[in-house]
């Protein structure tokens, strides 16, 4: 019966879903019924002459099925699956399995087993717990399905270790028949999800792209003004930055170089801060940034490390490279607004370029420099 509602789940997936939408999401979940198919697939030969390599093979398929619900679940917050990570556990499931007289025993490395199910069941769901429940509809009963799910099998987990495989507790509590049923239900649950988060994973991916810049991959002006206009309940550091002599590099070497330089000083500045904090392109060569929980300081020391980062990417073979000249102000939470704290800063940066360039200058909220 399981197969029969698999197959069917898997068939609505790939074709309906994911072959209209292209998501990330639907690929994982269509993954992730495929392996539980072949795996629950090999188990049929057990008893066989064939069950010494079934049986670890199974391990290996249900393991990757449950590290394809996880996959699935980091890819809706834009998270890739490390491949290592991704491998660590079936590739575990299967040595363990091979040791453990897969020819002979029906249970061959079965704790170890259900505990990589346990835990990558619980992956899935701490990632989907982590969404925002208001942008992603049903996530958070979803969630709570993945962290059941979990539950479940590391009870099977020690029920196994304390009573055995042919145990009464295991048998009647955990046994073949009231694990299809929890298989069945969790992944017919996700399934009825699938439709749903795949859209909007596919409206989120392409308001992301609306608001990056194609050249630079940093927020542009509207995506930053954006972001950066959302309730705060911290004091934040605001830095407004412009390439010095660029407009030098662009005539001398060409747009090539232009456009280069720009994407080493965006580079320069996301390896600069930190992954909370927003970088924008704000217009031709100049760059905004907002550091959340920040104090003037920091933001001090995060323009040089950016100007320093950006000496550092200077090809060799050019003789002209743009500075940075920064303009740095604070933010308080209700009681500067945005523009106003962009126009401090853009004082500041002007006077750092009267100063004499590449430099760092700090603004109080009313444009007075210091």
């Amino acid at each position: 019966m399981f197969a029969i509602v698999a197959l069917v789940l898997l068939a609505h997936i790939y074709f309906v879903t994911y072959r209209s939408t292209r998501s990330s999401y639907s690929r994982w979940w269509s993954c992730a019924f495929l392996l539980i198919m072949s795996g629950s697939s090999a188990y049929l030969l057990n008893g066989t002459q064939h069950q010494a390599w079934a049986n670890p093979l199974g391990n290996l398929l249900l393991v990757s099925a449950a590290v394809a619900v996880w996959g699935g679940a980091r890819s809706l917050s834009g998270k890739p699956l490390n491949p290592w990570h991704a491998a660590a556990g079936p590739l575990l499931a299967v040595v363990a399995a091979a040791f453990d007289s897969p020819s002979t025993h029906v249970w061959p490395g079965g704790a170890v087993f259900l505990a990589l199910v346990a835990v990558h069941s619980g992956l899935a769901a701490v990632e989907f717990f982590r969404l925002d429940s208001r942008e992603w509809h049903g996530v958070r009963a979803l969630a709570s399905a993945a962290g059941l799910f979990s539950l479940f099998y590391w009870g099977r987990c020690v029920a196994f270790l304390v009573d055995g495989p042919d145990g009464t507790v295991f048998q009647s509590a955990f046994g073949s028949e009231v694990t299809t049923v929890a298989v069945t239900a969790f992944f017919v649950f996700g399934a009825f999800s699938i439709t749903t988060l795949s859209h909007e994973q596919v409206a989120s991916r392409l308001r992301a792209e609306a608001s990056r810049d194609g050249l630079t991959g940093v927020l542009n002006r509207a995506g930053f003004l954006q972001q950066a206009q959302r309730p705060r309940k911290n004091d934040a550091a605001l830095i407004l930055t412009d390439l010095d002599g660029y407009k030098a590099v662009n005539d001398t070497y060409g747009h090539q170089t232009g456009d280069q330089a720009l994407q080493a000083f965006a580079a320069a500045c996301l390896a600069s801060v930190r992954e909370t904090d927003l970088v924008g392109r704000y217009g031709g060569d100049e760059f905004i940034i907002l550091l959340t929980g920040a104090s003037l300081e920091q933001a001090e020391r995060a323009a040089s490390e950016i100007s320093r980062r950006l000496r550092d990417a200077k090809p060799p073979e050019l003789d002209l490279w743009p500075t940075v000249s920064c303009g740095v102000t604070p933010l308080h939470p209700n009681t500067l607004n945005l523009e106003a704290a962009i126009a401090a800063a853009d004082a500041a940066l002007y006077e750092a370029k009267a100063l004499g360039r590449d430099r760092v200058v700090r603004a109080r909220p009313t444009g007075r420099v210091s």
